[in-house]
Parts: C-alpha cells; structure tokens; sequence
C-alpha cells in the first residue's frame, strides 16, 4: 500500500462523508427551513466546516497530486481538519436538545449532530498519516 497516496485519499473520503452527512437532515425532515433552523441554532452553524470541507478536498488532491508541495499541502489539510472537527464539535454541544428532538420523530435526527463530529474526524486522520507518510513527524 502506498501510504503518500492512500493517506491524503482517506482525508478526501472523510470531507465527503462530512458533507453527505450534513445533507441528511434535508432528508428526513420535511420542512427545509427546521433543518436551517437546526444548523443555525448552535455556536456556529456547521456550514462553515463544510465550506472547510471544501477546501480540504483541494489541499489534499493537490498534495496527492503533486500539483502543490505535499508537506504544505498535509499541514493545511491536518490544520483544516482539526478546525472541522472543532467547529463541529462545537455546534453540536451548544444545539439546543429541545430543538434537535423537535424536528422529526426519527431517533436518527436525534443522534445526527455528533455523527456529523465523528465523520469529520477522517479529515485530520488522513492527514497526519500524510504527514507521517511524508516524514514530518
């Protein structure tokens, strides 16, 4: 297994499910603007760890890619990751529990917000094993 290819792949596969997950509720909820609500209620809507997402989905292909110097590309992309963690981290503990039990009769909703903190968490895995891979650390 080459590690400087797979490392940077788990990070990007981790910002993907970061997104697919944080486009759950639009499916179990039936009015658009409760899941807006929803997003909106806690510290920090966890929209802007998505646009994080985004961008880490960049940093990492183009460090794979060698289109930009992979140990740069691995720090921003570890960096990113920990704030997308922390930023989701910090939604989920501050979302009001009336308002998370509130929104559908779903348990799934229920538990949403700290599965959306655990798929954040590849992000910053995949990209200290760059890191690593790359001997930085």
């Amino acid at each position: 297994m080459n590690d400087l290819r797979t490392a940077p792949l788990v990070g990007i596969v981790g910002c993907l499910l970061y997104l697919v997950v944080l486009g759950v509720p639009y499916l179990i909820v039936e009015t658009t603007s409760a899941v807006g609500a929803y997003y909106a209620s806690g510290a920090l809507s966890p929209v802007f760890a998505a646009i994080l997402a985004l961008v880490t989905i960049i940093v990492l292909a183009a460090g794979r890619e060698g289109r930009t110097d992979p140990s740069i590309a691995a720090g921003a992309g570890l960096v990113l990751g920990l704030f997308i963690v922390g930023l989701s981290l910090l939604w989920a503990a501050t979302v009001p529990v009336s308002l998370v039990l509130g929104l559908s009769e779903s348990t799934l909703i229920e538990h949403h917000r700290w599965v959306l903190v655990l798929a954040g968490v590849p992000v910053p895995v995949g990209a200290a094993w760059f890191a690593r891979a790359l001997g930085l650390f």
